[in-house]
């Protein structure tokens, strides 16, 4: 394997089913990288960014055990893009840096970049290519609401805050249509599995 494994971006909104779909992956022997964990891990308690947080936000931020309060935290960032934005300035680069340390110890043909936000961020820039895992809005709304149980108003402020559909669509080099049934997942997995595959040993 070269020192520079083959990446996979994958992406979706919230609710689109892109942790399924990376699950599948993962059956198949493809180590992920999920850009969720690394969003935790930097912000763990003793890690200098949840200091920065706290000193930026109060100790109103952090939990009676020491960890972030996420919820907290998104109301502020939801409400306040000035706030959004210096927080994502902080978290960014040291998510980045944390993708990569665990790309570079990746041993698995390719390698995936599971990021709900790889194409709003630098992060798309690692990836050799895209797999977007696609709903149509109202389905995207009514998963994300049902799975997560919170209000219509809490996932269409989040919805709001990522890129359109219509703009990643556009941009994705490689398409998971996940309106259909769950059970055909694993079977249409395998078939995007061999395509990475070839591109993973220069053959197009």
């Amino acid at each position: 394997m070269s020192s520079k494994p083959y990446i996979v971006g994958l992406t979706g909104g919230i609710g689109t089913g892109k942790s399924t779909v990376a699950r599948a992956f993962i059956d198949l022997g493809i180590e992920v990288v999920d850009a969720d964990i690394a969003s935790r891990k930097i912000v763990e308690p003793g890690m200098p960014a949840l200091k920065f947080i706290a000193d930026r936000f109060g100790e109103k931020i952090i939990k009676e055990d020491g960890a972030l309060n996420r919820s907290a935290m998104r109301t502020i960032i939801f409400s306040q893009p000035k706030e959004k934005a210096w927080l994502e300035n902080l978290l960014h680069p040291l998510i980045a840096e944390w993708i990569v340390d665990q790309i570079r110890l990746a041993r698995s043909a390719y390698v995936m970049l599971e990021s709900p936000l790889l194409m709003e961020t630098h992060q798309h820039k690692l990836v050799d290519t895209f797999l977007l895992v696609d709903l149509p809005e109202e389905l995207q709304l009514k998963r994300a609401s049902e799975r997560d149980d919170q209000s219509l108003e809490n996932i269409q402020s989040i919805m709001e805050t990522q890129m359109k559909r219509g703009e990643k669509l556009h941009r994705a080099t490689h398409i998971f249509d996940n309106t259909l049934p769950k059970s055909s997942i694993p079977a249409r997995v395998a078939t995007f599995h061999e395509t990475f595959l070839k591109l993973a040993n220069g053959v197009n």
